[in-house]
């Protein structure tokens, strides 16, 4: 059943949003379409800001799209600012709407301080944080999480004095626990690498660390994760709550409303609870979710997690939900190509991470899809292929 949709306004002219638009046509959808952008850009990947952009390895990652085509009406430059029933408003005035996508991401969390703070978000973020990275140049990066590492990459790459100041245990603790974390530290060889280190504040010159010691450098780098950008539904009559809370279809609780991307926080059958993903895989694939559901279709959406990350020269990627396990197993040796797999309780896997080994991410995300029984005196064994474990 088509829903009385005459008119979709798509809020966040990123991924999640552009892919929804698509979507939205591809289904058949002919009715008007406005797409708000805060920035001035057309749409772009985000995953290589931080990779071959960073690196200057490219200038640009711009989606191959055809807006005229998909007979979009495309409000560059525009901030959403408040949301009233059947109207957004926006920077250059109201606009009124009776299908409503919100898709505005996240926003880097930052720093106190009155120092300057780079960060790497946007492709303007990019290209001002890559003329910075010049030999020589002092690099303080604050977070040793994803971001911060592929920008320490770039940065040693770029020849600068590189110190990564990380609140955790382990680089990439708070996102897959200090014990894998710590495998990746011999990563950093050359870099001075603060760790269980507290930030006071960003100041000219450098960063005041809770101590007292002062990290001299002429370029800060705050990298210590974001925020769903929802400050302008504030006043709105929706729920939030680690951002847009929508059910398994992506519906959100105001009528004709749907979220998509880093702003969604989904209820998954899978995993039994709620999750908000921030990665290009989502805002890839939650879009034809959320395009069938404003045109009145039950599809729901229950992935299995992916993302990757290029570092240190290491392909890291990762599918699944590693909270649902309850122990984890490695396969491999620290010193090349290695995985950890998490289990459940019932030996189903629940996440895996693999390390310069593909195969054991592709075979891993199709276990857990299928919810698979693994055999775990083989499974310890890296000779033996994922697949191979299944019982």
């Amino acid at each position: 059943m088509v829903m009385n949709v005459n008119h979709v306004v798509v809020v966040g002219a990123g991924l999640a949003g552009l892919r929804t638009v698509e979507a939205l046509r591809g289904r058949g959808f002919t009715g008007r379409i406005t797409l708000i952008g805060q920035e001035r850009h057309r749409p772009y990947d985000r995953p290589p800001l931080s990779k071959a952009v960073l690196l200057g390895d490219a200038d640009t990652s711009y989606v191959d799209t055809d807006l005229a085509a998909l007979e979009v009406d495309f409000w560059a430059g525009v901030t959403a600012k408040a949301l009233r029933p059947g109207v957004v408003e926006t920077t250059e005035g109201e606009l009124g709407y009776d299908g409503l996508v919100i898709a505005t991401g996240a926003e880097p969390i930052m720093l106190p301080g009155d120092g300057p703070q780079q960060v790497l978000r946007t492709l303007d973020d990019a290209h001002e944080l890559r003329a910075m990275l010049v030999p020589g140049a002092r690099v303080a990066i604050i977070g040793a999480g994803w971001i911060g590492a592929e920008v320490a990459t770039a940065a040693r790459r770029a020849g600068c004095v590189v110190t990564v100041i990380e609140a955790g245990p382990a680089p990439l603790a708070t996102a897959v626990g200090a014990e894998i974390g710590a495998r990746t530290q011999r990563w950093y060889d050359g870099i001075d690498l603060r760790l269980n280190t507290m930030v006071e504040s960003v100041d000219e010159g450098g960063v005041r660390l809770v101590d007292g010691e002062f990290v001299e450098a002429h370029v800060v780098v705050t990298g210590i994760g974001v925020r769903p950008a929802i400050e302008w539904l504030a006043a709105a009559d929706i729920d939030l709550h680690n951002g847009v809370v929508v059910d398994e279809h992506l519906r959100a609780s105001l009528p004709n409303t749907v979220a998509v991307g880093d702003c969604a926080a989904w209820w998954s059958r899978r995993w039994q609870t709620r999750l908000r993903v921030e990665h290009w895989d989502t805002a890839l694939n939650a879009p034809e979710v959320a395009a069938a559901s404003l045109l009145g279709e039950d599809v729901v959406y229950d992935p299995v997690p992916y993302f990757w990350s290029e570092q240190f020269k290491h392909m890291v990627q990762y599918a699944g939900h590693h909270p649902a396990g309850e122990r984890m197993i490695y396969r491999g040796d620290p010193e090349g190509p290695w995985s950890a797999v998490w289990l459940t309780a019932a030996d189903t896997l629940a996440a895996v991470l693999a390390v310069d080994r593909p195969r054991d991410l592709v075979q891993g995300r199709r276990i857990i899809d299928a919810g698979h029984t693994l055999d775990t005196e083989r499974l310890v064994d890296p000779e033996v292929s994922l697949r191979d474990c299944v019982v």
